[in-house]
């Protein structure tokens, strides 16, 4: 990680300083990925069996989770971690449950009704990561919606630990949300099993959840086969951009930006900041930290694909920002909800020097389900809506056709589609001659 002038570099130099680490991998990621999804497709659950061996060396006889399994799990953690969960689920319930989609019917001519009414997926697979760590922050982000949405097929999957098992704070997150059908494997055979289906897995009519590259790219490619699921969006691998003015707090800066180095090594922060000082500062702090945690090794990967830049202005690094799409942007500003208006692209903003993003991440009420790798540019994160159909229905009386179907007849004679043209006619016409 090194500290860069904006002012000094080239288009060229520029492109290259918030590149994102992955790109390179792409060729690589994709033709690898293709081959675990089509051995899933054509091998099914003996598929996932030999993949669980090959990328987890564990051994698999059942791929399903049982409810004893389930319940051992909770049973054993420790009381204040089962009051965490259920509290983050709590926040999580009621900032979801304030912006559910909701259904509307508008009179837009007379006899004429147009309505917008709500379904939920039927059924929707849930991909809970937990490779170098278990992730039941993700159980509640991803279970807490869909089960507010209504979903009547909730089907969650998960990597086997060492042990061959799930992590059991996933299955006690999994339980808070009501959800009973889980099943153990992990990344790209993961989704190419609720993809596909594998005769244990069940195919899901749409796909969910963060991870790495293979994780998003097999996401990507079983979206494009036909008939194969949606899936939420591109969420994975993490990263942060931190905008900090000369009053920030170095230490805290330096702390959020390795909290998304750790993730992983294809993890990426960015530092945008005005003053040179607190550039330097947050380097050293960065450095300091970074040799105190467990995961450091993981994190100075990250970091080298990681970028601190001084910018002429507040100004330019909203521009830089707005440029790159993050997951996360924090703002580390002063009177930082004046800037908010300057944020147009970015999965989730975090505001002023008390508001770290792993708050987000696990209990704030926010879901840490959000666009990566510059989606943020044209989608925000998991919500309720994710999770459901909002279908339009219309319901026209004789009255509202002799109203709005001539505008009808007129365009479709303009695009020459005429059979559009005569169903309306037909209808018309039987009108007149029944008056």
């Amino acid at each position: 990680m090194n500290i860069c002038s904006w002012a000094e570099l080239d288009e060229t130099a520029r492109a290259e300083v918030i590149r994102r680490g992955t790109a390179a991998a792409g060729p690589e990621v994709s033709a690898t990925v293709a081959q675990i999804l089509e051995q899933v497709r054509t091998e099914g659950d003996d598929a996932v069996r030999d993949l669980t061996a090959r990328f987890d060396g564990v051994q698999l006889e059942d791929l399903a989770v049982n409810d004893e399994q389930v319940r051992n799990a909770v049973a054993g953690l420790a009381p204040a971690l089962r009051a965490a969960i259920s509290e983050a689920a709590e926040r999580i319930r009621t900032f979801h449950r304030a912006g559910m989609t909701r259904e509307y019917a508008v009179q837009t001519a007379p006899g004429v009704v147009c309505e917008r009414v709500v379904r939920s997926i039927r059924r929707v697979g849930l991909y809970v990561p937990a490779g170098s760590a278990p992730l039941p922050s993700t159980a509640l982000m991803l279970g807490v919606p869909a089960q507010l949405a209504g979903c009547s097929e909730i089907v969650l999957v998960t990597p086997p630990g060492p042990d061959g098992a799930a992590d059991p704070t996933v299955l006690a997150a999994a339980a808070e949300c009501g959800i009973d059908a889980i099943y153990l494997a992990g990344g790209a055979q993961a989704i190419g099993a609720m993809a596909h289906g594998t005769g244990t897995i069940p195919a899901c009519d749409k796909i969910f959840g963060p991870g790495n590259a293979w994780v998003t790219e097999a996401k990507r490619q079983v979206s494009t086969t036909e008939g194969g699921p949606g899936i939420d969006l591109p969420a994975g691998p993490s990263e942060v951009v931190v905008i900090a003015d000369s009053g920030a707090q170095a230490e805290f800066v330096a702390a959020d930006l390795l909290s998304q180095a750790e993730h992983g090594p294809d993890s990426q922060v960015l530092l945008l900041t005005d003053d040179v000082r607190m550039a330097e500062l947050v380097l050293e702090q960065v450095l300091d930290q970074v040799e105190q945690l467990p995961r450091a090794d993981i994190a100075r990967k990250a970091l080298a694909s990681s970028r601190v830049v001084v910018t002429e202005d507040l100004d330019q690094a909203f521009e830089i920002s707005n440029d790159y799409g993050p997951e996360h942007l924090i703002l580390a500003l002063r009177e930082s909800r004046d800037w908010l208006d300057r944020v147009q692209t970015a999965g989730s903003v975090f505001l002023g020097d008390w508001a770290p993003e792993t708050l987000g991440d696990y209990c704030s009420g926010t879901n840490h389900v959000l666009p990566t790798a510059g989606a943020a540019r044209w989608t925000g994160g998991v919500n309720v809506a994710s999770f459901q159909i909002a279908m339009t229905v219309q319901h026209v009386t004789q009255e509202g056709l002799q109203a709005v179907g001539p505008c009808a007849v007129e365009l479709s004679e303009a695009e020459r589609l005429h059979a559009h043209q005569r169903a309306v006619t037909r209808r018309l016409d039987r009108i007149g001659t029944s008056t």
